[in-house]
Protein backbone atom coordinates (compact mmCIF):
# COMPACT_ATOMS: atom_id res chain seq x y z
CA UNK A 1 0.00 0.00 0.00
CA UNK A 2 1.29 3.42 -0.81
CA UNK A 3 -0.24 6.66 0.53
CA UNK A 4 0.43 10.64 -0.11
CA UNK A 5 -1.08 14.21 -0.86
CA UNK A 6 -2.28 13.11 -3.64
CA UNK A 7 -3.31 9.27 -3.88
CA UNK A 8 -3.94 6.37 -2.08
CA UNK A 9 -3.04 3.06 -3.68
CA UNK A 10 -4.12 -0.75 -2.57
CA UNK A 11 -1.91 -4.11 -4.00
CA UNK A 12 -4.08 -6.92 -4.55
CA UNK A 13 -3.01 -10.91 -5.04
CA UNK A 14 -4.84 -10.92 -8.27
CA UNK A 15 -6.72 -9.05 -10.91
CA UNK A 16 -9.79 -7.26 -9.65
CA UNK A 17 -12.93 -6.25 -11.62
CA UNK A 18 -14.87 -3.73 -11.44
CA UNK A 19 -17.90 -5.77 -9.90
CA UNK A 20 -15.66 -6.12 -7.13
CA UNK A 21 -16.03 -2.33 -5.81
CA UNK A 22 -19.31 -0.73 -4.85
CA UNK A 23 -19.03 2.99 -3.67
CA UNK A 24 -21.32 5.41 -1.81
CA UNK A 25 -21.28 8.50 0.22
CA UNK A 26 -22.67 9.04 3.86
CA UNK A 27 -23.46 12.80 5.09
CA UNK A 28 -24.02 14.63 8.61
CA UNK A 29 -23.81 17.54 9.99
CA UNK A 30 -19.94 17.36 10.90
CA UNK A 31 -18.69 15.30 8.44
CA UNK A 32 -19.06 13.55 4.92
CA UNK A 33 -17.37 10.25 4.15
CA UNK A 34 -17.00 8.45 1.07
CA UNK A 35 -17.31 4.76 1.11
CA UNK A 36 -15.38 1.80 -0.74
CA UNK A 37 -16.26 -1.79 -0.43
CA UNK A 38 -13.97 -4.27 -1.95
CA UNK A 39 -14.58 -8.07 -2.23
CA UNK A 40 -11.28 -9.01 -0.52
CA UNK A 41 -9.54 -10.33 3.10
CA UNK A 42 -7.35 -8.35 4.94
CA UNK A 43 -3.48 -10.17 6.16
CA UNK A 44 -3.87 -9.71 9.80
CA UNK A 45 -1.28 -7.15 9.92
CA UNK A 46 -2.28 -4.03 7.63
CA UNK A 47 -1.09 -0.46 7.56
CA UNK A 48 -3.74 2.47 8.18
CA UNK A 49 -2.05 5.50 6.71
CA UNK A 50 -2.19 8.27 9.12
CA UNK A 51 -2.72 11.02 6.44
CA UNK A 52 -3.06 11.26 2.91
CA UNK A 53 -6.06 12.56 0.56
CA UNK A 54 -8.34 12.40 3.30
CA UNK A 55 -8.59 13.48 7.00
CA UNK A 56 -8.88 10.36 8.13
CA UNK A 57 -9.24 7.31 6.43
CA UNK A 58 -10.20 3.44 8.26
CA UNK A 59 -9.67 0.07 6.23
CA UNK A 60 -11.19 -2.74 8.01
CA UNK A 61 -12.67 -6.04 7.30
CA UNK A 62 -16.41 -5.60 6.89
CA UNK A 63 -17.28 -9.58 6.88
CA UNK A 64 -15.41 -12.86 5.97
CA UNK A 65 -15.49 -11.07 2.14
CA UNK A 66 -15.88 -7.32 2.17
CA UNK A 67 -13.28 -5.08 2.67
CA UNK A 68 -14.02 -1.73 3.62
CA UNK A 69 -12.35 2.10 3.16
CA UNK A 70 -13.89 4.47 4.62
CA UNK A 71 -12.29 8.58 3.74
CA UNK A 72 -13.61 10.81 6.05
CA UNK A 73 -13.38 14.94 5.77
CA UNK A 74 -14.92 17.78 7.14
CA UNK A 75 -16.51 19.43 3.76
CA UNK A 76 -18.15 17.58 1.02
CA UNK A 77 -15.55 15.59 -1.19
CA UNK A 78 -15.12 13.45 -4.22
CA UNK A 79 -12.82 10.27 -4.16
CA UNK A 80 -12.38 8.52 -7.44
CA UNK A 81 -11.40 5.17 -7.76
CA UNK A 82 -9.20 3.68 -11.04
CA UNK A 83 -8.67 -0.10 -11.26
CA UNK A 84 -5.70 -1.59 -13.25
CA UNK A 85 -5.61 -4.87 -12.78
CA UNK A 86 -3.96 -5.85 -9.26
CA UNK A 87 -3.78 -2.51 -8.09
CA UNK A 88 -6.26 0.35 -7.01
CA UNK A 89 -5.96 4.18 -6.85
CA UNK A 90 -7.85 5.95 -4.75
CA UNK A 91 -7.69 9.72 -5.92
CA UNK A 92 -9.43 13.06 -5.19
CA UNK A 93 -8.63 13.74 -9.42
CA UNK A 94 -11.60 12.19 -11.58
CA UNK A 95 -9.84 9.52 -13.69
CA UNK A 96 -9.45 9.79 -17.46
CA UNK A 97 -11.64 7.92 -19.58
CA UNK A 98 -9.93 4.21 -20.84
CA UNK A 99 -9.03 3.74 -24.07
CA UNK A 100 -10.14 0.76 -26.15
CA UNK A 101 -6.76 -0.33 -26.01
CA UNK A 102 -6.98 -0.26 -21.80
CA UNK A 103 -10.30 -2.03 -22.38
CA UNK A 104 -8.86 -4.65 -24.64
CA UNK A 105 -6.12 -5.58 -22.27
CA UNK A 106 -8.73 -5.65 -19.28
CA UNK A 107 -10.87 -8.24 -21.58
CA UNK A 108 -7.68 -10.22 -22.20
CA UNK A 109 -6.62 -10.45 -19.09
CA UNK A 110 -10.45 -11.53 -17.84
CA UNK A 111 -9.58 -14.64 -20.37
CA UNK A 112 -6.59 -15.55 -19.03
CA UNK A 113 -7.82 -19.49 -18.74
CA UNK A 114 -8.27 -19.51 -22.20
CA UNK A 115 -5.18 -19.59 -24.40
CA UNK A 116 -6.89 -19.11 -27.73
CA UNK A 117 -9.13 -16.25 -26.60
CA UNK A 118 -5.71 -14.66 -24.71
CA UNK A 119 -3.98 -14.60 -28.49
CA UNK A 120 -7.28 -13.26 -30.23
CA UNK A 121 -6.96 -10.40 -27.64
CA UNK A 122 -2.94 -9.76 -27.89
CA UNK A 123 -3.14 -9.44 -31.54
CA UNK A 124 -6.24 -7.45 -31.19
CA UNK A 125 -4.56 -4.88 -29.14
CA UNK A 126 -1.55 -4.70 -31.39
CA UNK A 127 -3.70 -3.83 -34.47
CA UNK A 128 -6.22 -2.14 -32.82
CA UNK A 129 -4.69 1.54 -33.77
CA UNK A 130 -4.31 0.46 -37.32
CA UNK A 131 -7.23 -1.03 -38.34
CA UNK A 132 -11.00 0.71 -39.81
CA UNK A 133 -13.42 1.49 -36.70
CA UNK A 134 -15.28 -1.74 -38.65
CA UNK A 135 -12.84 -4.09 -38.11
CA UNK A 136 -12.25 -2.62 -34.13
CA UNK A 137 -15.91 -3.57 -33.71
CA UNK A 138 -15.56 -7.49 -35.20
CA UNK A 139 -12.04 -8.06 -33.25
CA UNK A 140 -14.83 -6.68 -29.66
CA UNK A 141 -17.29 -9.59 -31.15
CA UNK A 142 -14.83 -12.21 -31.20
CA UNK A 143 -13.69 -11.54 -27.64
CA UNK A 144 -17.52 -11.26 -26.57
CA UNK A 145 -18.78 -14.50 -28.23
CA UNK A 146 -15.30 -16.25 -26.73
CA UNK A 147 -16.29 -15.39 -23.33
CA UNK A 148 -20.21 -16.06 -24.00
CA UNK A 149 -18.58 -19.51 -25.07
CA UNK A 150 -15.94 -19.93 -21.12
CA UNK A 151 -18.91 -19.20 -19.05
CA UNK A 152 -20.63 -22.11 -20.84
CA UNK A 153 -18.11 -24.57 -19.84
CA UNK A 154 -17.12 -22.98 -16.73
CA UNK A 155 -18.55 -24.63 -13.29
CA UNK A 156 -21.79 -22.36 -11.92
CA UNK A 157 -20.97 -19.69 -9.71
CA UNK A 158 -19.55 -20.41 -6.21
CA UNK A 159 -20.76 -18.96 -3.02
CA UNK A 160 -19.76 -15.23 -2.63
CA UNK A 161 -16.70 -16.71 0.04
CA UNK A 162 -15.50 -18.19 -2.84
CA UNK A 163 -14.93 -14.69 -4.78
CA UNK A 164 -12.74 -13.40 -1.99
CA UNK A 165 -9.18 -11.71 -2.77
CA UNK A 166 -6.51 -11.41 -0.61
CA UNK A 167 -5.35 -8.13 -0.06
CA UNK A 168 -1.86 -7.52 1.07
CA UNK A 169 0.59 -4.86 1.64
CA UNK A 170 3.31 -5.72 -0.36
CA UNK A 171 3.49 -7.40 -3.96
CA UNK A 172 5.29 -10.55 -2.83
CA UNK A 173 3.41 -13.36 -4.77
CA UNK A 174 3.38 -16.68 -2.56
CA UNK A 175 5.33 -19.96 -4.25
CA UNK A 176 3.18 -21.94 -6.66
CA UNK A 177 5.68 -25.12 -5.05
CA UNK A 178 6.51 -26.41 -1.61
CA UNK A 179 9.91 -27.49 -0.63
CA UNK A 180 10.56 -30.67 1.58
CA UNK A 181 11.77 -29.01 4.60
CA UNK A 182 8.59 -26.69 4.18
CA UNK A 183 6.49 -29.85 4.22
CA UNK A 184 8.37 -31.68 6.78
CA UNK A 185 7.73 -28.68 9.17
CA UNK A 186 3.33 -29.04 8.74
CA UNK A 187 1.49 -30.99 10.86
CA UNK A 188 -2.20 -32.04 9.51
CA UNK A 189 -4.34 -33.85 11.47
CA UNK A 190 -7.51 -35.91 9.60
CA UNK A 191 -10.36 -36.53 11.53
CA UNK A 192 -12.62 -39.15 10.04
CA UNK A 193 -16.25 -38.52 11.67
CA UNK A 194 -18.37 -40.56 13.73
CA UNK A 195 -17.05 -44.06 14.58
CA UNK A 196 -17.98 -46.93 17.36
CA UNK A 197 -21.66 -46.96 18.07
CA UNK A 198 -21.87 -43.90 16.07
CA UNK A 199 -22.32 -44.80 12.49
CA UNK A 200 -23.22 -41.49 11.39
CA UNK A 201 -25.85 -41.33 7.87
CA UNK A 202 -27.00 -44.42 6.00
CA UNK A 203 -27.55 -45.12 2.31
CA UNK A 204 -31.27 -45.81 1.61
CA UNK A 205 -30.53 -49.39 1.67
CA UNK A 206 -29.12 -49.10 5.39
CA UNK A 207 -25.81 -51.08 4.42
CA UNK A 208 -23.29 -48.39 3.59
CA UNK A 209 -22.29 -46.39 6.92
CA UNK A 210 -20.56 -42.89 6.53
CA UNK A 211 -18.01 -44.01 9.94
CA UNK A 212 -16.37 -46.91 7.00
CA UNK A 213 -16.72 -44.79 4.19
CA UNK A 214 -15.26 -41.43 5.92
CA UNK A 215 -12.28 -43.68 7.26
CA UNK A 216 -11.22 -45.34 4.10
CA UNK A 217 -11.36 -42.11 2.55
CA UNK A 218 -9.11 -40.03 5.70
CA UNK A 219 -6.33 -43.34 5.37
CA UNK A 220 -6.17 -42.73 1.45
CA UNK A 221 -5.83 -39.20 1.78
CA UNK A 222 -3.07 -39.48 4.56
CA UNK A 223 -1.33 -41.93 2.64
CA UNK A 224 -1.14 -39.35 -0.19
CA UNK A 225 0.18 -36.38 1.83
CA UNK A 226 2.85 -38.90 3.57
CA UNK A 227 4.30 -39.44 -0.11
CA UNK A 228 4.71 -35.43 -0.46
CA UNK A 229 6.35 -35.34 2.91
CA UNK A 230 3.61 -33.71 5.80
CA UNK A 231 3.41 -35.28 9.24
CA UNK A 232 -0.14 -36.26 9.25
CA UNK A 233 -2.36 -37.24 12.57
CA UNK A 234 -5.81 -38.81 12.81
CA UNK A 235 -8.07 -38.66 15.75
CA UNK A 236 -8.93 -42.16 15.13
CA UNK A 237 -7.60 -44.13 13.05
CA UNK A 238 -9.83 -47.23 13.51
CA UNK A 239 -13.63 -48.07 14.60
CA UNK A 240 -14.01 -46.31 17.87
CA UNK A 241 -15.72 -43.24 18.96
CA UNK A 242 -14.40 -40.08 19.94
CA UNK A 243 -16.39 -36.94 21.43
CA UNK A 244 -16.47 -34.19 19.09
CA UNK A 245 -14.54 -31.55 21.05
CA UNK A 246 -11.96 -34.30 22.09
CA UNK A 247 -11.23 -34.16 18.52
CA UNK A 248 -9.47 -30.40 17.99
CA UNK A 249 -8.01 -30.43 21.23
CA UNK A 250 -6.02 -33.48 20.28
CA UNK A 251 -4.72 -31.40 17.50
CA UNK A 252 -4.51 -28.47 19.47
CA UNK A 253 -2.32 -30.34 21.83
CA UNK A 254 0.01 -32.00 18.51
CA UNK A 255 0.55 -28.45 17.10
CA UNK A 256 -1.47 -28.93 14.27
CA UNK A 257 -1.03 -26.36 11.45
CA UNK A 258 -4.56 -27.83 9.75
CA UNK A 259 -7.54 -29.93 10.85
CA UNK A 260 -9.63 -31.17 8.25
CA UNK A 261 -12.82 -33.48 9.18
CA UNK A 262 -13.82 -35.62 6.73
CA UNK A 263 -17.96 -36.80 6.44
CA UNK A 264 -20.65 -37.77 4.35
CA UNK A 265 -24.06 -35.56 4.22
CA UNK A 266 -27.56 -37.09 4.05
CA UNK A 267 -30.51 -35.49 3.26
CA UNK A 268 -33.04 -34.18 6.09
CA UNK A 269 -35.52 -36.44 4.57
CA UNK A 270 -36.87 -39.07 1.95
CA UNK A 271 -38.50 -36.68 -0.49
CA UNK A 272 -34.86 -34.90 -0.58
CA UNK A 273 -33.02 -37.95 -0.59
CA UNK A 274 -32.77 -38.09 -4.68
CA UNK A 275 -32.55 -34.01 -5.61
CA UNK A 276 -29.32 -33.61 -3.33
CA UNK A 277 -26.09 -34.44 -4.28
CA UNK A 278 -22.63 -32.74 -4.41
CA UNK A 279 -19.43 -31.99 -2.86
CA UNK A 280 -19.25 -29.60 -0.09
CA UNK A 281 -16.49 -28.16 2.14
CA UNK A 282 -17.77 -25.94 5.33
CA UNK A 283 -15.92 -23.75 7.64
CA UNK A 284 -16.92 -22.15 11.48
CA UNK A 285 -19.19 -19.38 11.26
CA UNK A 286 -23.14 -18.88 12.08
CA UNK A 287 -24.71 -20.73 9.64
CA UNK A 288 -26.94 -18.55 6.90
CA UNK A 289 -28.64 -20.97 5.30
CA UNK A 290 -31.32 -23.74 6.04
CA UNK A 291 -28.98 -26.17 3.96
CA UNK A 292 -25.97 -25.47 6.17
CA UNK A 293 -27.93 -25.83 9.06
CA UNK A 294 -29.29 -29.01 8.50
CA UNK A 295 -26.14 -30.73 7.72
CA UNK A 296 -24.20 -29.11 10.52
CA UNK A 297 -27.20 -30.49 12.73
CA UNK A 298 -26.50 -33.68 11.31
CA UNK A 299 -22.83 -34.30 12.46
CA UNK A 300 -23.50 -32.37 15.79
CA UNK A 301 -25.66 -35.15 16.96
CA UNK A 302 -22.57 -37.15 18.23
CA UNK A 303 -22.41 -34.75 21.19
CA UNK A 304 -26.30 -33.03 21.69
CA UNK A 305 -25.51 -32.93 25.74
CA UNK A 306 -22.08 -31.24 25.48
CA UNK A 307 -23.69 -27.82 25.36
CA UNK A 308 -26.88 -26.40 25.00
CA UNK A 309 -28.02 -24.48 21.82
CA UNK A 310 -28.32 -21.25 23.19
CA UNK A 311 -24.49 -21.68 24.58
CA UNK A 312 -23.05 -22.46 21.18
CA UNK A 313 -24.71 -19.43 19.75
CA UNK A 314 -23.19 -17.45 22.40
CA UNK A 315 -19.76 -18.83 21.81
CA UNK A 316 -20.17 -18.95 17.80
CA UNK A 317 -20.63 -15.23 18.35
CA UNK A 318 -17.22 -14.28 19.80
CA UNK A 319 -15.15 -16.37 17.29
CA UNK A 320 -11.44 -15.22 16.15
CA UNK A 321 -12.27 -13.18 12.93
CA UNK A 322 -8.65 -14.19 11.74
CA UNK A 323 -9.51 -17.94 11.96
CA UNK A 324 -12.58 -17.58 10.97
CA UNK A 325 -10.76 -15.71 7.38
CA UNK A 326 -7.99 -18.37 7.46
CA UNK A 327 -10.36 -21.45 7.51
CA UNK A 328 -12.40 -20.00 4.72
CA UNK A 329 -9.29 -19.79 2.77
CA UNK A 330 -8.89 -23.15 3.36
CA UNK A 331 -12.37 -24.12 2.52
CA UNK A 332 -12.34 -22.32 -0.40
CA UNK A 333 -8.69 -23.70 -2.08
CA UNK A 334 -10.23 -27.40 -0.75
CA UNK A 335 -13.45 -26.94 -2.36
CA UNK A 336 -11.66 -26.05 -6.01
CA UNK A 337 -9.07 -29.22 -5.50
CA UNK A 338 -11.63 -31.52 -4.90
CA UNK A 339 -13.87 -30.52 -7.75
CA UNK A 340 -10.59 -30.78 -9.94
CA UNK A 341 -9.79 -34.19 -8.91
CA UNK A 342 -13.07 -35.75 -9.10
CA UNK A 343 -14.25 -33.95 -12.53
CA UNK A 344 -11.26 -35.42 -14.40
CA UNK A 345 -13.08 -38.80 -13.79
CA UNK A 346 -16.13 -38.28 -12.34
CA UNK A 347 -19.60 -35.95 -12.75
CA UNK A 348 -19.84 -34.54 -9.23
CA UNK A 349 -22.19 -31.25 -8.33
CA UNK A 350 -20.60 -28.23 -6.49
CA UNK A 351 -22.58 -27.88 -3.10
CA UNK A 352 -19.58 -24.95 -2.52
CA UNK A 353 -18.28 -23.04 0.14
CA UNK A 354 -20.30 -23.18 2.92
CA UNK A 355 -20.68 -21.91 6.65
CA UNK A 356 -22.06 -23.67 9.31
CA UNK A 357 -21.65 -24.31 13.32
CA UNK A 358 -20.19 -27.89 12.99
CA UNK A 359 -19.30 -28.50 16.74
CA UNK A 360 -16.32 -30.96 16.06
CA UNK A 361 -14.78 -27.61 14.51
CA UNK A 362 -15.24 -25.49 17.64
CA UNK A 363 -11.88 -25.08 20.00
CA UNK A 364 -9.74 -25.45 16.98
CA UNK A 365 -6.43 -23.05 17.32
CA UNK A 366 -5.41 -23.70 13.41
CA UNK A 367 -7.61 -23.44 10.13
CA UNK A 368 -10.04 -25.97 10.14
CA UNK A 369 -12.65 -27.27 7.75
CA UNK A 370 -15.30 -30.00 7.47
CA UNK A 371 -15.97 -31.40 4.12
CA UNK A 372 -18.75 -33.42 2.85
CA UNK A 373 -17.85 -35.85 0.13
CA UNK A 374 -20.92 -36.51 -1.20
CA UNK A 375 -24.71 -37.40 0.24
CA UNK A 376 -25.11 -40.84 1.48
CA UNK A 377 -28.75 -41.04 1.22
CA UNK A 378 -28.65 -40.13 -2.77
CA UNK A 379 -29.07 -43.74 -4.72
CA UNK A 380 -26.41 -42.85 -6.84
CA UNK A 381 -23.88 -40.68 -5.20
CA UNK A 382 -23.83 -43.57 -2.15
CA UNK A 383 -22.38 -45.69 -4.64
CA UNK A 384 -19.81 -43.34 -5.75
CA UNK A 385 -18.52 -42.65 -2.37
CA UNK A 386 -18.42 -46.23 -1.60
CA UNK A 387 -16.19 -46.91 -4.79
CA UNK A 388 -12.47 -47.26 -3.89
CA UNK A 389 -11.58 -45.43 -7.45
CA UNK A 390 -13.87 -42.67 -6.47
CA UNK A 391 -12.21 -42.45 -2.88
CA UNK A 392 -8.31 -42.14 -4.54
CA UNK A 393 -10.23 -38.88 -6.39
CA UNK A 394 -11.23 -37.83 -3.01
CA UNK A 395 -8.14 -38.20 -1.65
CA UNK A 396 -6.17 -36.83 -4.11
CA UNK A 397 -8.24 -33.55 -3.98
CA UNK A 398 -8.14 -33.23 -0.23
CA UNK A 399 -4.07 -33.54 -0.43
CA UNK A 400 -3.90 -30.78 -3.64
CA UNK A 401 -5.80 -28.48 -1.47
CA UNK A 402 -3.61 -28.77 1.43
CA UNK A 403 -0.96 -27.95 -1.07
CA UNK A 404 -2.63 -24.97 -2.70
CA UNK A 405 -3.56 -23.62 0.78
CA UNK A 406 0.49 -23.79 1.72
CA UNK A 407 1.97 -22.28 -1.34
CA UNK A 408 -0.53 -19.51 -0.57
CA UNK A 409 0.19 -19.57 2.67
CA UNK A 410 3.38 -19.88 4.28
Amino acid sequence: MLSDKNSLKIKLNRNINEDELKNFALSSKDSWRNVYDITGILPSKFPIPQNGISAKIRIAQKDTSTVRIVFEDAKKSQIYAQIDEKEITFSKNKPAQNTQKTEQKAEQKAEQNTKKTAKKVASAEKTSEKTSENKAEKTAKTQKENTKNDKKIAKKPEPINQKAIKITADTAAASNKLSKKQKASKIIVLDPGHGGDDVGALSQNKKLREKDIVLNVSKKTASLLKERGYKVLFTRSNDRFIKLRSRTSFANDKGAHLFISIHANAAPNKEKAKSMNGIETFFLSPSRSERSMNAANLENKADTDEMNYFTKVSFLNFLNREKIIASNKLAIDMQAALLKSVRAGYKVSDGGVREAPFWVLVGALMPAVLIEIGYISHPDESQKIANSKYQDRLAKGIADGVDEYFAKNL
